[in-house]
């Protein structure tokens, strides 16, 4: 079984598309061709009224569930994704390099998206020696990993520190440790960061998080990096907009004994990756982010010796944060030739299933996750068929395989495969 998570290709019916999703608009023979030799479906991956964000919503599309645990934040898993030093007790935060006006009010969450590794490396190296926090016990360390993206550990030797504290990022909600989307509009301002229970560590966290925004606003207004930038006409990196806390690493069921299959991965992501280390899922490497013909013929030959394999392609997600539908539409028809047409070309469908959904939806009218169901397709040979015809939301709706949830997923496309 080739398993593929297309990321955020959820979407809803846009104008720029004559009221179509990009699925639906798209130009998708390779995927047609894949939906008439399956069924199809919907799928809500966390939870009904959940926009989230891709670390959970990926460990639910692979079968696993927190109802009855804390999750552990994806500050965590990105830390253990890089390798950074991390031990139980610290504090973990997903970041954005982000661009603020002179009031904390946000102009760019992403400053601009692209950004030159160089910087983002002088910059958080700058904030690591100048940050002196009330507490002398107290270190940071700032690390970069993909474009606006970046991780911060907070350490207070001798101290626990907590979970339990509110972002910063105005964009997301915390949940029982998960990142939620919330609807917000085009006037966001940096938040504080509030204990959310009476605990020490709670407090004490909080302090930190809002002593590191503080003291980093006022680092990064006056460094040399954004004078330059803002010489040269680019988005300044002038903030870091912090979210999904977690202390402790999480403590989950590895996927080849969960599945009892043998399970590995091609991904790109400090998050995917994270994940992937943290479910002992062995990974292979298929080169760059949009080396989509690469990653079909390393998901193919992997087929000799697993029995199934995980690609997550990161492409639609970011169009749909950009409220670009026209560019999202491209980009599906970009992977649909070069990944599933050379996928296609070497697979024998008699042998190997390919099973392609999305971790979530990113609808280009919200420029931001949604809880709307995303499409899910169980193509093979041995599938029973269901007379769909293509992936897109319009059709998963009509699908046999009907609504189900994220956990489900797998040991609901293992049954139709058999």
């Amino acid at each position: 079984m080739i398993y593929v998570l297309l990321d955020g290709i959820g979407d809803l019916p846009h104008p720029d598309l004559k009221g179509m999703t990009p699925l639906g608009y798209a130009k998708t023979p390779n995927m047609d061709k894949l939906a008439s030799n399956g069924a199809i479906g919907e799928v809500i991956s966390v939870g009904k009224g959940i926009a989230p964000q891709s670390d959970i919503a990926v460990f639910n599309m692979l079968g696993y569930r927190f109802e009855n645990s804390v999750y552990v934040g994806r500050g965590v898993i990105e830390s253990i994704g890089i390798g950074i030093d991390f031990k139980s007790g610290d504090l973990a935060l997903r970041g954005n390099f982000s661009t603020v006006n002179d009031e904390r009010v946000i102009t760019d969450r992403r400053a601009g998206r692209k950004i030159e590794r160089e910087d983002a490396v002088a910059i958080s190296r700058e904030l690591e020696q100048k940050i002196k926090f009330s507490n002398p016990k107290a270190s940071v360390v700032v690390s970069p990993t993909i474009g606006h993206r970046v991780i911060v550990r907070i350490r207070c030797e001798g101290e626990i520190l907590s979970p339990d504290i509110s972002n910063t990022d105005p964009a997301y909600a915390r949940i029982d440790g998960m990142g939620v989307a919330k609807a917000v509009g085009d006037y966001l301002k940096i938040e504080r960061s509030l204990p959310l229970n009476e605990s020490a560590g709670a407090k004490l966290s909080a302090l930190l998080v809002n002593e590191f925004t503080d003291q980093s606003l006022a680092i990064m207004k006056n460094s040399e990096i954004n004078k330059r930038r803002s010489a040269q006409g680019k988005k300044l990196l002038n903030s870091i907009l912090l979210r999904d806390a977690g202390n402790k690493f999480p403590d989950v069921i590895p996927i080849n004994q969960l599945h009892e299959m043998k399970f590995s991965c091609i991904v790109d992501m400090p998050v995917e990756i994270g994940i992937a280390n943290v479910l002992k899922m062995q990974t292979f490497n298929a080169g760059g982010l949009n080396d989509y013909e690469e990653k079909a013929r390393v998901a193919a030959k992997a087929m000799e010796t697993q029995n199934a394999i995980y690609v997550h392609i990161k492409g639609p997600d970011e169009f749909g944060h950009d409220g670009d539908a026209i560019g999202k539409m491209k980009n599906i028809e970009e992977i649909d030739t070069r990944f599933f047409g050379t996928l296609l070309n070497i697979i024998d469908t008699s042998k190997v299933s390919v099973v392609i959904s999305g971790d979530h939806s990113t609808p280009c009218i919200n420029k931001g996750h949604s809880d709307d169901p995303v499409p899910i397709l169980v193509s093979g040979d041995s599938v029973k068929k269901d007379g769909t015809t293509r992936f897109t939301e319009e059709q998963a709706k009509k699908g046999k395989i009907g609504l189900l949830a994220g956990a489900d997923v797998i040991k609901t496309a293992i049954s139709l495969i058999r």
